[in-house]
């Protein structure tokens, strides 16, 4: 089955409530009309991906202020145009990130992403690595008594299709969580900022989608924030939205630079289930001796670390942010101390 994919950056003024996230989505479903109809006469475009903070980026230092001014639960109004725009032309849309609370989580934020088809929202991802200290929002991992799923795949029409968020994919353990879970399609919803960016000296937006991508056998799509530095300072935002194939070949690139911009590129999804199924070589997936990697790491931020009562006044920091990684630090047996 061959289709093609849009990446879609963004380059908007951040709100600061959440009366401002309306405008957002307008534009946004100009950009997947002008995606899905302009590209038609050359090939069906069926999956659509934003960026992260396209919504609203976290630019309080509290949680608490984010919570009072910018937070939505999902689903909302939004969430509801989204799945009609994606009933209108047959797509999936995998929405920039939403600051997300759930009553279920008294005095936590989640940063999310949600991933919408015809038939409604499939999959709702919350970012598992968030950009300490700057993000106050939790990880699922911390929150006690968390039991969906951290890493959820949606079986959809054009394969297999998993998600993480910006900072995740600097963990490869996040992103194998994904393909082994059966994605075929990797998503990467990002807000990814100079000096990381498109560009060398670094690069390491460009590097590590391709490695994402040849490591787990698998086509990735990555968007990432096209914010001007007057829109959301005090980064710089490089774009360069880009869609990667199996091999972590880059099928299409977006000029590094801010701006709005659409990437479009084919996927052959046939020729990537022929590449896991029928490579001797260079197949990672079959490749992988899994018992061989499941001792447990020695340092790390601890699981159920976020609770009501650690934080009472739901109002976690940046300090806090700091604090905690600061414990993680006074114990890593890696930093070589005697």
């Amino acid at each position: 089955m061959r289709y093609a994919v849009a990446a879609c950056q963004t380059d908007f003024p951040n709100p600061t409530d959440r009366s401002g996230i309306a405008a957002h989505v307008d534009r946004m479903l100009t950009m997947i009309d002008g995606a899905v109809l302009g590209y038609r006469p050359f090939f069906p475009v069926r999956l659509v991906v934003f960026p992260e903070f396209a919504h609203a980026a976290p630019v309080y230092l509290t949680a608490r202020e984010l919570r009072e001014k910018l937070a939505v639960q999902i689903p909302n109004e939004h969430t509801e145009r989204y799945h009609a725009k994606a009933k209108e032309h047959g797509i999936y849309i995998q929405t920039g990130s939403f600051i997300e609370f759930d009553p279920k989580y008294r005095g936590v934020l989640f940063n999310t992403t949600c991933l919408i088809g015809p038939e409604g929202i499939l999959t709702k991802y919350r970012k598992v690595n968030p950009w300490i200290p700057w993000e106050v929002h939790a990880s699922p991992h911390d929150v006690p008594g968390y039991t969906e799923e951290l890493f959820p795949v949606a079986k959809t029409e054009l394969g297999n299709l998993g998600c993480a968020i910006c900072y995740d994919w600097i963990f490869p353990e996040t992103i194998r969580e994904l393909a082994l879970n059966g994605a075929e399609l990797l998503i990467r919803v990002s807000a990814y900022m100079d000096p990381w960016g498109a560009t060398p000296p670094m690069d390491w937006w460009t590097v590590v989608n391709r490695c994402r991508a040849l490591e787990n056998l698998a086509y990735v799509v990555a968007a990432n924030q096209g914010a001007s530095l007057q829109h959301y300072g005090p980064f710089s935002w490089p774009g360069g939205s880009m869609v990667v194939d199996y091999d972590g070949r880059i099928l299409a690139q977006a000029d590094p630079g801010p701006g709005e911009k659409i990437v479009v590129a084919e996927i052959d999804l046939g020729a990537l289930r022929a590449a896991r199924a029928q490579r001797l070589g260079h197949n990672p997936l079959a490749h992988l001796r899994r018992e061989a990697h499941a001792r447990p790491a020695r340092c790390g931020y601890p699981a159920t670390s976020f609770t009501s009562a650690s934080d009472p006044q739901a109002n976690r920091t940046v300090a806090e942010n700091d604090a905690a990684i600061r414990s993680v630090l006074a114990q890593n047996p890696y930093a070589g101390r005697p």
